[in-house]
C-alpha cells in the first residue's frame, strides 16, 4: 500500500496550502451532525459537479489566501470544538500537503474526530495507509466518501477500489437529485459496499426530502441514513461561514 512520506514536522508546517476559509459551526450532515466543529476547507477539486454548493472553492474562483500548515493549526486552535471536517473543494488533491494537514491536525491533543470529505474521485490507499501508520491519525480521522451519481455528471470519475479501504467508522455518502440516482445509488450499495456508514442526501431542488424518506421505506433500506444538511434548514442555503 502506497503511504506518503512526510519530512520532520517541523519542515511540513511550513508547507503553504490553497485555502477558502476555516471557521467554527456545527456539523450540518453526516454522523457527526450537530456536534460544534471547525471546518477547514482548502481550494480546489478534480470534479464539477452540476449540483455543487461551493463553485467558489476551486477555478474559475480563487484562494481566499494562502496558509502555511502552521499558520492553519495556530487558527484551528483559537477555536474549542473537538470535531474537525477536513473539506473543500476536494480536501485530499494536494496529496502530501493533504496528508501532511491532515497529520498536524491529528496531532492537536484536544481533537477527537476529523471527518474528511472525499468526493470519490481521489485514490484513498495513500491516506489509508497513513491511517493505519500513524497513532494520531489512524485513532482520529474518518473518511466520508462522497460516491458521484449520474446526476452529478461526474460518475465516470469514481474510483471503485476505494470501497474495501473504508472502515466501520467511515461513511460514503450518495446525494440523490432524482429517481435515476437513487437507482443507482441503491445498486452501489448492493454491489459495491462493504463498511460504513451508508448516507443518502437529497438535491432539495429535485429530490424533496419527503420523497427520498418514502423511497428508502418503500425499498426496505434499512441500513440507509437519510441525512439533511442542517446549516441549510438553520440559515439560507447559500450563507458562508456557518
Amino acid at each position: 500500500m502506497t503511504n506518503f512520506a512526510l519530512p520532520d514536522k517541523e519542515e511540513y508546517l511550513g508547507w503553504k496550502v490553497p485555502m477558502v476559509e476555516i471557521f467554527e459551526t456545527v456539523e450540518g450532515e453526516g454522523t457527526a451532525a450537530g456536534y460544534p466543529t471547525v471546518f477547514v476547507r482548502v481550494f480546489h477539486c478534480n470534479l464539477r459537479c452540476h449540483w455543487c454548493d461551493t463553485p467558489y472553492s476551486y477555478a474559475p474562483a480563487k484562494p481566499e489566501f494562502e496558509a502555511e500548515i502552521g499558520e492553519i493549526i495556530d487558527r484551528i486552535n483559537e477555536f474549542d470544538s473537538r470535531y474537525i471536517c477536513f473539506t473543500g473543494g476536494e480536501p485530499l488533491i494536494h496529496g502530501r500537503k493533504s496528508a501532511a494537514l491532515l497529520k498536524a491536525m491529528a496531532d492537536i491533543p484536544r481533537i477527537e474526530d476529523i471527518h474528511i470529505e472525499t468526493n470519490g474521485g481521489i485514490d484513498l490507499e495513500p491516506f489509508q495507509a497513513l491511517r493505519q501508520s500513524d497513532q494520531a491519525v489512524g485513532s482520529k480521522a474518518r473518511f466520508v466518501m462522497d460516491y458521484k451519481l449520474t446526476g452529478s455528471g461526474e460518475r465516470n470519475r469514481m474510483i471503485h477500489s476505494n470501497f474495501p479501504l473504508l472502515e466501520s467508522r467511515d461513511e460514503v455518502k450518495f446525494v440523490i437529485a432524482g429517481d435515476e440516482d437513487f437507482s443507482e445509488a441503491k445498486e452501489v450499495v448492493e454491489s459495491e459496499h462493504k463498511k460504513g456508514h451508508v448516507l443518502f442526501s437529497p438535491v432539495w431542488e429535485s429530490m424533496p426530502p419527503k420523497k427520498l424518506v418514502e423511497k428508502v421505506l418503500e425499498h426496505k433500506l434499512s441500513q440507509v441514513k437519510v441525512s439533511l444538511q442542517l446549516h441549510k434548514i438553520i440559515w439560507h442555503p447559500d450563507q458562508r461561514g456557518v
